[in-house]
């Protein structure tokens, strides 16, 4: 057992043994930070993130749109499988963004890494527009979408670490939870503006205007917003912890090193726990109306219409769990929506079988609830298992690793696990699956939302 800094003795099964002890000097009093510039920190945070995942989100909403304009000559299910195969390979290079993006947030700054995120994944995102189809160029036409993909990839894995340890840090001690809460709350809301859009297209536009222009509409979208989220970036300050350790000369040359040979065990420990939220995320939030739509037989605006209401209620529910998780703990939370997903999840997709419209609003709803429990405290969860010196870079290596294995390629799999099966349940059992490993890893750690953020 250890004592933290209280001199209250801690009981977690993990402690002194994940690494070197976070001990150091304390950042300065967060709440010393004016409520200006706090409400300047959470929008700058939540509409960079926005942004990024709403270019993200466009290609999971219109996947059977651009599995005909660069897959013409394929089956259904098999157009759609290459499409999701792509959607897949893009996030294998996550990982080496998040080393890329965590050494310069580690070792640069916070805001540097941010503002040119946002802008590189605003820009990628705007060349899919402009793209031309596989009638036009051929076999070129996939393969310049997967270069775009690859390049959204590397971006994208800057940003959720980044803007979660940019709130974590500027927040005031008792309510980190909630100000990192914005950060899947800002991902949700630019979830629920693409499947806005996509119901809003399929509705309007009949099969060859969507196939021939309709599509696009979104992707333009990215380049204006990208460049304000950048703009709004620009006009922060670095956070008060990293400032602080840059003044110190406490920064470490080489994060990445330092975080694989000090913090290893912690970083198996939140790879492990972010898998719920990997697998969860875009099986609930990014494929539910693929899913719904061509296996469950839903009509294409019906199922847009079930997820754009559970976005809604998910973002409302994912602010609620940020504060439970300051009041209860970290751990307590993690793990209650891991036990919900193992019992739960199998019979909720049992009924979305139904096809009773109702009945699958609310398994939606019910299903964006219990991963709320999860998504709504990873991000404070993970961003203080990590000392200030190694955060950016533990926050994004973990996040990212777990992603890139599980969360791009969970669509790639629900549809693989179902034509391999023949079961429209087999999502159920691989999300199942997903939040017992986090359940383990979780179980693992320690209690992180009492003490102090340190630096190193």
């Amino acid at each position: 057992m250890s004592k933290n800094q209280t001199g209250k003795t801690n009981s977690d099964p993990v402690t002194a043994d994940l690494g070197p002890s976070l001990s150091g000097q304390e950042r300065p009093d967060p709440n010393a930070v004016g409520k200006n510039t706090l409400r300047k920190v959470v929008g700058a945070s939540f509409i960079g993130n926005f942004v990024e995942w709403f270019d993200y989100a466009v290609y999971g909403y219109l996947a059977t749109t651009i599995a005909v304009v660069f897959f013409p000559d394929t089956d259904k299910q098999t157009g759609l499988l290459l499409t999701f195969a792509l959607f897949a390979i893009s996030f294998l290079v996550r990982p080496l963004g998040g080393f890329v993006w965590g050494h310069i947030g580690d070792k640069i700054g916070r805001r540097t890494a941010l503002s040119w995120s946002i802008l590189i994944m605003s820009m990628a995102t705007f060349c899919i527009a402009l793209l031309p189809s596989y009638n036009t160029i051929g076999i070129w036409a996939p393969i310049l979408l997967l270069l775009v993909r690859v390049v959204q990839g590397f971006s994208a894995s800057g940003e959720y670490a980044g803007a979660s340890a940019f709130l974590v840090e500027y927040a005031p001690a008792n309510r980190r939870g909630l100000y990192a809460a914005v950060v899947p709350a800002s991902t949700a809301a630019g979830l629920l503006l693409g499947s806005l859009i996509a119901a809003l297209l399929t509705g309007l536009l009949d099969t060859e205007q969507m196939q021939s222009w309709g599509w696009r509409l979104p992707f333009i979208l990215a380049a204006p917003m990208g460049l304000i989220g950048r703009y709004i970036r620009t006009k922060l300050e670095d956070t008060p912890a990293f400032r602080e350790l840059a003044e110190s000369d406490e920064v470490v040359k080489a994060p990445m090193k330092d975080l694989f040979v000090n913090y290893w065990k912690v970083l198996l420990i939140a790879t492990g726990a972010v898998l719920l939220n990997a697998v969860g995320f875009y099986v609930i939030l990014s494929y539910m109306p693929t899913y719904l739509s061509e296996e469950i037989g839903l009509p294409a605006t019906q199922a847009y219409l079930a997820t754009t209401v559970a976005l809604v209620t998910y973002i409302g529910f994912i602010l609620l769990t940020g504060m439970a998780s300051d009041r209860y703990g970290r751990k307590r939370v993690l793990i209650t929506a891991s036990v919900l997903f193992v019992l739960f999840t199998v019979p909720l997709f049992m009924l979305l079988d139904t096809s009773n419209f109702a009945v699958i609003l609310l398994v939606q709803i019910a299903l964006g609830a219990m991963l709320t429990l999860n998504d709504g405290t990873l991000p404070s969860f993970l961003a203080e298992l990590f000392p200030t010196k190694n955060r950016y870079s533990g926050f994004a290596v973990s996040f990212n690793l777990s992603n890139a294995l599980f969360g791009g390629t969970a669509p790639f799999v629900a549809t693989l696990l179902i034509t391999k099966t023949g079961s429209d349940l087999a999502p159920g059992f691989y999300l199942m699956a997903a939040a017992f490993v986090s359940l383990v890893a979780v179980a693992y750690s320690r209690e992180t939302s009492r003490d102090p953020l340190r630096h190193s």
